[in-house]
């Protein structure tokens, strides 16, 4: 028997998903300014799957190109912040943890762009984390970026 989809959507309703998966992927947190700013928070919180087993069941959300390498998805209608994706094939979709309908599931397991976390933000302290482009292959895919927030 297959579980029951991980369900979520924007604070509108306009914008609804189902991940079919037994549970989500790699919840995070992003501490990097690309995140801040798209979430207008202090980090962006997010889980994912297989871009394959996110389906949307109402509406479709509107995407921001933030970078040459990703986009984001949001709520046209009420701005909620959805989704985050990089253009690879093999990488994963990720959903805001915040739009999901029990973010329980989503319990953050590590932390990314620690290099840009606000010294006054004190969360998650013993879950591990790395800086963007700490290994040679990530300084590799991220040396090309180029924002498009201004």
């Amino acid at each position: 028997m297959k579980p029951p989809p991980i369900t979520g959507g924007c604070q509108c309703g306009a914008v609804r998903y189902a991940m079919h998966v037994a549970a989500v992927e790699k919840p995070h947190v992003c501490h990097c300014r690309m995140c801040q700013r798209a979430t207008g928070g202090v980090f962006a919180a997010l889980a994912g799957c297989a871009k394959d087993k996110l389906e949307w069941t109402r509406g479709s959300p509107a995407f921001f190109r933030s970078s040459n390498l990703a986009k984001r998805g949001y709520c046209r209608d009420c701005g909620t912040p959805l989704t985050f994706a990089y253009d690879r094939p093999e990488a994963r979709i990720y959903v805001t943890i915040g739009s999901l309908d029990d973010p329980e599931l989503a319990a953050i397991e590590k932390q990314y762009g620690l290099e840009a976390k606000l010294s006054w933000v004190k969360f998650c302290e013993n879950v591990p984390g790395e800086i963007t482009g700490g290994t040679p292959e990530e300084a590799a895919f991220f040396a090309g970026m180029k924002t498009n927030q201004a």
